[in-house]
C-alpha cells in the first residue's frame, strides 16, 4: 500500500461505523481536501441481500449513497486529521442529483471515487461516482458536515 492508503484496521480508526454497516474495504489514494478512491467488494453474504431481493439480488440504493458517503467521511476526516474518538462525526445534510445507471450485484468490485466541490464555514460538497468494471453505475452529490457528537 503506498502512504495515501488505507487498509481496514485503520478504517476502523476513522469511522464509527461498525459490522453491518461498515461498507468501505479498503481506500485506494487519498488526495487530501481533494479526492479519495476506495473500494468495496460486493458478496452474496451482504445482510441487505436476505429481502434486496432473493431471487435476484440487488443493492439497495440508499446502501450505494451510504457507500459513497462513507468514503467521503473518510476523506474530509483525513483531510482535517481527525479520528473517530475525537468526538467528531460527520453527518449527511442532503443529496442531490442521484442516478442509479447500472444495478450493484454479488461479485462486483466497487470503485468509490469522492471528490470535494468545496468546503464553506463546515459545510463539504462532494461528487461522486460508484464505478463497477469500468462504467459508472451511481452517481451523486452529498453534502455533509462535521460536529461534536454531543451536539444535538
Amino acid at each position: 500500500m503506498n502512504k495515501n492508503s488505507l487498509n481496514i484496521e485503520q478504517i476502523l480508526k476513522i469511522l464509527p461505523h461498525r459490522y453491518p454497516f461498515l461498507l468501505i474495504d479498503k481506500v485506494i489514494n487519498i488526495d487530501f481536501n481533494n479526492s479519495i478512491e476506495a473500494q468495496k467488494n460486493i458478496t452474496i453474504n451482504e445482510p441487505y441481500f436476505i429481502g434486496h431481493f432473493p431471487e435476484k439480488p440487488i443493492m439497495p440504493g440508499v446502501i450505494a449513497l451510504e457507500v459513497m458517503a462513507q468514503a467521503s467521511a473518510i476523506l474530509a476526516f483525513e483531510s482535517r486529521n481527525t479520528r473517530k474518538g475525537e468526538d467528531e462525526i460527520v453527518y449527511f445534510l442532503g443529496i442531490d442529483n442521484a442516478r442509479f445507471r447500472k444495478p450493484i450485484i454479488p461479485g462486483d468490485i466497487l470503485q468509490i471515487i469522492s471528490k470535494v466541490n468545496r468546503v464553506i464555514k463546515g459545510i463539504w460538497k462532494f461528487k461522486c461516482e460508484i464505478i463497477v468494471a469500468g462504467n459508472i453505475a451511481v452517481e451523486a452529490n452529498l453534502m455533509c458536515t462535521m460536529s461534536k457528537k454531543n451536539d444535538s
